[in-house]
């Protein structure tokens, strides 16, 4: 079931129908990222132009699972934008699951009602030892059960009835995002890290560069990941 499957799904619905037509339709949907890219060449013309201090690490996987272990937030800017309503890794605001405060954290980030829930990713080879449910869910469609050994391991992304809306990684599809979540797991022993959409209340999701660094400027984030880049908040003279 693809991401968009409501009036947003019409073109793709009809593209379908013209391939269907035209040849094998057959053609499985390997991911929702048909949205526009930027190549590292240019999102570092971008760093320069805002005149952000930034380095590029040996491995942004690895250094925003550093962050996110030590409590931070990440503005997550990977790759190609996504098609429908869910952040899937490539435009997110990854968190530690682990701290019950992390829910009120990020709705104080998006600027949005308290209520809202937010939810899991981890990676496929993981997803048994943690829920119940349909599999695999890689565009975070489905409801699952928390097995209860980690309802409490992993409070900010269990909703009150013990239930989680998972997203599940594959590496062959999303490895830089199955590398972030191995590297956040050997750190704190917690397969799952939060993923929310890359926004704020009442504005899309981010699309571009000059987006996310306008976000990250406005909202209290520990780090902006654009592409292989780092800015990180304290080198900017900030505290969260």
């Amino acid at each position: 079931m693809q991401p968009a499957a409501g009036d947003a799904g019409t073109a793709l619905g009809a593209a379908l129908h013209v391939a269907g037509k035209l040849g094998d339709p057959s053609t499985p949907m390997v991911g929702a990222d048909l949205g526009r890219g930027w190549s590292d060449d240019e999102l570092e013309a971008e760093l320069r132009r805002a005149a952000l201090p930034y380095s590029r690490p040996a491995s942004i996987a690895a250094e925003a699972a550093r962050v996110l272990a030590d409590n931070g937030i990440v503005a997550w800017h990977q790759g190609r934008s996504e098609y429908g309503p869910r952040a899937l890794g490539h435009r997110s605001l990854p968190a530690h699951p682990g701290d019950p405060d992390t829910t009120r954290r990020m709705n104080d980030v998006k600027g949005r009602e308290q209520f809202r829930p937010i939810a899991p990713m981890v990676r496929a080879e993981r997803f048994a030892d943690l829920f119940d449910g349909v599999y695999p869910s890689p565009y975070m469609l489905f409801v699952h059960r928390v097995r209860a050994e980690w309802r409490d391991r992993i409070p900010a992304v269990t909703h009150v009835d013990g239930t989680a809306r998972v997203q599940t990684v594959h590496p062959e599809t999303e490895p830089l995002v199955a590398e972030l979540l191995a590297e956040f797991e050997r750190r704190t022993g917690l397969p799952v890290v939060v993923n929310t959409s890359l926004n704020t209340a009442g504005r899309p999701m981010v699309d571009t560069p000059r987006e996310a660094m306008e976000l990250f400027g406005s909202a209290p984030v520990d780090l902006l990941a654009l592409g292989p880049f780092a800015v990180h908040r304290r080198a900017l003279g900030g505290a969260r």
